[in-house]
């Protein structure tokens, strides 16, 4: 672990625990008088909808509901959102939900803060100046969304996703309440508490960079560091612990306690030290496959670590001696295989497929997906080890099943 540069960024006020959500109307009464709540059909019906409303407004604030959120976030919902409420001009914007209502409730922000389009501040710090403050209460354990710069939407203009990055995004408060994720179901748990793994083991094995005095202001990313180490750790060894109790055993409150401690953790590391390889490999994945997001970034994760295992078996290591899988006098290429070999077969546990080819992948389409991959530059020049097209099609080759 490295000492000598640190980067932290984070909301105001994180809470977390059972039965947090009750602190709503008390958080949010700082914050105005007038919010709007970004949900979707599904939360939108739920009385627990009405509860969170009905403090609200116990406290002074006036609320409006958009539950049309819909799955990996489309440009025109947001817009429409955006259009609808800003005569409303709510005061604080409200995600609850999924990674999806959280997102959109920051772009959302974005837009009744400043005009668009929002291909405008498409990349890295591009929004000018503070956003009206969000409020984040996630109900999944995966995205960390509710802790980080960033916010994915799918533009029709363009092939893959594309990310909104600037520390203007992280929400003002966060309520991380895990009696809120005892109802996702056992496929989402699963593959959501992949995805929170995959952030917090690609960011403790992100590349190293010289500490210069900008690093943290030209970049959102910055690549391993001691703070963002320190969250990273902790979260793979809670998820590593609690995630196979948490999709097996819906109701184990403290397995959901810990999934989702372990996801927001992994948020906070990942929010500066930024992912790797397997995100910047599934973006063109899930174009092609519709798929979801953690689904592939789980596939992908132990490929993408035994091709950086070279350069990165010294991390690798570190995890595997902390999560109890190897011991101190393992050398550190046994030790990082020992990890991947665990980690896959936690994932076989939980009901992951195992190659790409089981969620649709085609050899044919394995040149197109190394290439367009090199698209998300700033995932590929954050992984520890060089990537090339070559490099890529090397770990979709042994991502796909073997005749």
């Amino acid at each position: 672990m490295r000492f000598d540069y640190g980067v932290t960024r984070a909301p105001q006020r994180l809470v977390f625990g059972p039965g947090q959500r009750a602190a709503l109307g008390r958080l949010a009464r700082d914050l105005g008088t007038r919010a709007l709540i970004c949900t979707d059909e599904r939360l939108g019906g739920l009385p627990l909808l009405g509860e969170l409303v009905a403090d609200l407004q116990a406290h002074g604030v006036t609320v409006e509901v958009f539950a049309e959120t819909q799955a990996e976030l489309p440009l025109d919902g947001i817009t429409t959102c955006a259009a609808r409420y800003k005569d409303f001009a709510p005061d604080m914007v409200i995600g609850f939900g999924g990674g999806s209502c959280l997102d959109l409730a920051k772009l959302v922000s974005l837009l009744l803060s400043f005009p668009g389009p929002l291909s405008e501040y498409y990349g890295e710090f591009k929004i000018p100046g503070p956003v009206r403050p969000v409020i984040a209460i996630p109900t999944t354990a995966g995205t960390g969304s509710e802790a980080t710069p960033v916010a994915v939407l799918a533009d029709p203009d363009r092939v893959m996703k594309v990310g909104i990055s600037s520390p203007e995004l992280i929400p003002h408060t966060s309520i991380c309440d895990p009696e809120l994720t005892v109802t996702c179901p056992r496929g989402l748990t699963a593959i959501s508490g992949a995805d929170a793994l995959a952030h917090a083991i690609e960011g403790f094995a992100a590349v190293s960079r010289v500490a210069t005095a900008d690093l943290a202001t030209s970049r959102v990313f910055v690549g391993k560091n001691t703070l963002s180490d320190v969250y990273a750790l902790r979260a793979i060894k809670l998820i590593f612990d609690h995630l196979e109790a948490a999709v097996n055993q819906p109701e184990d409150i403290t397995a959901r306690s810990a999934v989702m401690l372990g996801s927001t953790l992994a948020g906070l590391a990942f929010g500066t030290a930024g992912t790797a390889a397997a995100h910047a490999i599934q973006y063109p994945i899930g174009a092609e496959t519709h798929t979801a997001h953690g689904l592939g970034v789980g596939i992908l994760l132990p490929f993408t670590m035994r091709f950086n295992a070279q350069t990165a078996a010294g991390d690798y290591a570190e995890i595997a001696r902390e999560i109890g899988v190897a011991t101190a006098t393992d050398d550190d290429a046994s030790a990082a295989e020992a990890l991947i070999t665990a980690l896959s077969a936690l994932f076989a546990r939980i009901g992951m497929p195992a190659t790409l080819d089981k969620i649709g992948v085609t050899p044919a389409s394995l040149d197109n997906i190394a290439t367009l991959s090199m698209n998300a530059a700033r995932l590929i020049e954050n992984n520890p080890r060089t990537l090339s097209p070559q490099a890529i099609r090397e770990i979709l080759d042994a991502a796909m099943a073997q005749a």
